[in-house]
């Protein structure tokens, strides 16, 4: 029976080439929308790695004034902040802070191993002021800063890209292979820190202390629950008379994340309607031939009713036939689509194209079904002797 429904289509191929085409297209466009989910929601399900609620950001801007003159000035901020009731905490850190348009990473080479690494510049209050949970060793203390060798703190996924999977970190040296100068000494290690929110992906830092030079221009500040602009104001302008001159702009975290979200999720949702509305085409076509080929085959679905033929029988058919004919487009998009994880494109896992092929099959699967269904009951409930007399 396989057989020869695979063989009535492959006789029908020009007729039904279009019909192919639409199916084969939907796969690919459903392939592509499947895959951008099933990697963002696994990104959205891996943690964040620090609080960003109650969390402001004040962007500071000295102009011309040399760093070393203006790192005494924006210790004085800090200790002014930390001196309201309404904040709790405060840090000084490098402009890359959690949800900017700010980035600062390199591709070392540790271990034989090449990867993007992002790289922070903050104080030693830093991760009390975003709840950065410390997994080994400790973070920073004021004893940190007459160390030989540079002190860091990193994210777990660079010590498992480094030193393998699960291995302890706390005390290993990173050397740069391509600069055996460039030595780092571990001190502790966090989980992950995704800078940019919730769907984007686990990545690899390295958490330096500031030094005097480093160009640290923004106050992170932890703020009690429910504090109003009005102390915002009263803040922002004692802290503008303390340093004339200076351009200080204040903005929340919990607001930058939304716009972050929004990055991610507008052409994902628009990916889906695009879809959805594709899916939609093709199923109306398929309904539209089906209910074609069941009038244009009345006569011979009335010969098999009189040779015996039940009606379960006939209406398997027609399922069966939609079913092959999804199927020769589907090994067309299968081959495909399995490019994608074996040339390593957009460098993604490959279990997630592997996951999105699956979830993409049984899609167009459930479609055609849903759309031979109702014909193909239309033509079980044809009498024999109706359709030999209209023959």
């Amino acid at each position: 029976m396989i057989r020869h429904l695979f063989t009535l289509i492959w006789n029908k191929k020009r007729t039904h080439a279009l019909l192919l085409i639409e199916i084969l297209a939907s796969f690919l466009v459903l392939f592509g929308v499947t895959s951008l989910i099933i990697y963002n929601f696994r990104n959205y399900a891996e943690p964040v790695g620090f609080n960003y609620q109650n969390r402001w950001a004040i962007s500071m801007d000295w102009g011309d004034m040399p760093d070393s003159v203006s790192y005494p000035l924006r210790q004085q901020l800090k200790q002014r902040v930390l001196a309201y009731p309404q904040v709790i905490a405060a840090s000084i850190s490098s402009g890359n802070y959690p949800f900017s348009n700010s980035t600062s990473n390199g591709r070392p080479r540790y271990n034989g191993v090449q990867f993007n690494v992002f790289n922070y510049f903050v104080d030693p209050d830093y991760a009390k002021t975003l709840e950065m949970a410390v997994l080994e060793g400790r973070w920073y203390d004021r004893a940190d800063e007459s160390t030989v060798v540079p002190q860091v703190v990193v994210t777990r996924d660079l010590i498992d890209k480094v030193f393998g999977k699960g291995q302890p970190g706390v005390g290993k040296l990173l050397i740069n292979d391509e600069d055996k100068k460039d030595k780092k000494r571990i001190i502790g290690v966090v989980g992950n820190f995704k800078q940019d929110g919730e769907f984007s992906p686990t990545t690899s830092c390295i958490f330096y202390r500031a030094s005097k030079t480093d160009w640290s221009n923004v106050l992170l500040v932890q703020v009690q629950p429910g504090t109003d602009a009005a102390f915002e104001g009263n803040m922002m302008r004692e802290l503008g008379q303390m340093v004339k001159g200076w351009n200080l702009e204040v903005s929340y975290l919990a607001d930058q994340r939304v716009s972050k979200q929004r990055f991610t999720l507008v052409p994902m949702i628009i990916f889906l309607v695009v879809s959805t509305f594709l899916l939609i085409n093709v199923a109306l076509g398929l309904f539209g031939v089906l209910n074609v080929s069941i009038t244009r085959r009345r006569g011979e679905i009335g010969l098999r009713r009189a040779l015996g033929a039940t009606e379960g029988s006939i209406s398997r058919q027609f399922v069966g036939e939609i079913w092959v004919l999804a199927t020769f487009a589907l090994v067309l998009g299968l081959i495909l689509a399995a490019q994608f994880p074996l040339m390593n494109v957009f460098d993604l896992d490959a279990s997630v194209y592997l996951t999105a092929m699956v979830v993409s099959v049984l899609v167009i699967y459930l479609i055609v079904t849903l759309c031979a269904l109702y014909p193909s009951r239309q033509a079980a409930t044809i009498q024999p002797a109706t359709a030999l007399h209209e023959e």
